[in-house]
């Protein structure tokens, strides 16, 4: 698809890698240190991918989150108001022993026509969970990618929970609470990846994105952009900042039972960021549904 392609590319432009490092022994660490820290975007918001509803399928259930026009949008930068950026990955790289690496498979589900988390962070050769909490059929295609090229890792069918009705929730936002069979997907990584991208092939709109690691010193920014690992080896480390849209890199020293702040101010792109984008006077427009209104019950977007 153009919208998978143009993903894979900008990602490969990114030139992302995965540190050497593929096994990790759990050993007690003896006066672990601490990096916490804000990121934040500097500069004006992105505006978001946009998606005309009428050129793809389930466009009157998918627009139950729409703009009221016909275009549904993805937005990858989400910013809080004191300039906070969320979802964004701090991974400390090439540790290769360290606290117990617990770790439990994340469960990405498909409600509203969106995968929800947008971000996922996984260990590598570990499963991730997907279900379809919807009453329309989705179809998840994984692929890694990096600037070595992409690679499928899967590609299969979402099953819906038989006896769901779609016309039940065109009215507003019932409860999800009848999922279909979950399906678990293994994530083995190549050699120098450490990134896929699972969209779904129905609705290009769908996108979630997952960072794998090979150790558990990682964060996900919360929405005031803050995060915090511990018990890190003290040492000096290489410290991976990811967005799909982003990435930077830093180098820390973690001194023996203290706590190193590492603020990361990120400039915000600019420029023509995606393939989509919403377009005014589209020939591709709701009066091609005829009686079948396209209503944002759930959600009205604007950008």
């Amino acid at each position: 698809m153009k919208s998978i392609g143009h993903i894979l590319c900008l990602a490969a432009a990114l030139g992302l890698h995965a540190g050497p490092v593929r096994g990790y022994d759990e050993i007690t660490v003896a006066d672990g240190g601490a990096l916490q820290g804000t990121v934040t975007l500097v500069g004006d918001v992105p505006k978001p991918k946009g998606y005309n509803l009428v050129t793809l399928p389930d466009p009157v259930y998918c627009g139950r989150i729409s703009t009221g026009t016909g275009w549904r949008l993805l937005q990858p930068f989400v910013i809080g108001p004191d300039g906070g950026f969320k979802n964004v990955v701090i991974y400390v790289e090439d540790i290769a022993q360290g606290k117990a690496f617990s770790y439990a498979p994340p469960r990405i589900e498909a409600v509203d026509c969106t995968f929800e988390p947008y971000i996922t962070i996984v260990r590598d050769g570990y499963n991730v969970e997907v279900v379809n909490m919807d009453p329309v059929l989705h179809d998840i295609q994984g692929y890694e990618t990096s600037k070595y090229g992409a690679r499928v890792l899967f590609n299969v069918p979402l099953p819906i929970r038989p006896h769901l009705r779609k016309k039940d929730f065109l009215t507003g936002a019932p409860p999800h609470k009848r999922a279909g069979k979950t399906l678990t997907q293994r994530v083995a990584m190549g050699k120098k990846r450490n990134l896929f991208v699972m969209q779904c092939g129905f609705h290009a709109y769908m996108e979630s994105w997952g960072f794998v690691v090979n150790n558990p010193y990682y964060a996900l920014t919360d929405a005031h952009g803050a995060y915090a690992i511990t018990d890190l080896p003290p040492g000096t480390w290489r410290v991976q900042v990811w967005h799909p849209m982003v990435s930077k890199e830093y180098t820390v020293t973690i001194t023996p039972g203290e706590t190193t702040t590492l603020p990361i101010a990120i400039n915000a792109p600019t420029g023509r960021l995606y393939a989509n984008e919403v377009s005014e006077g589209t020939r591709f427009g709701m009066e091609l549904l005829g009686e079948h209104a396209i209503e944002p019950v759930v959600e009205r977007q604007t950008y």
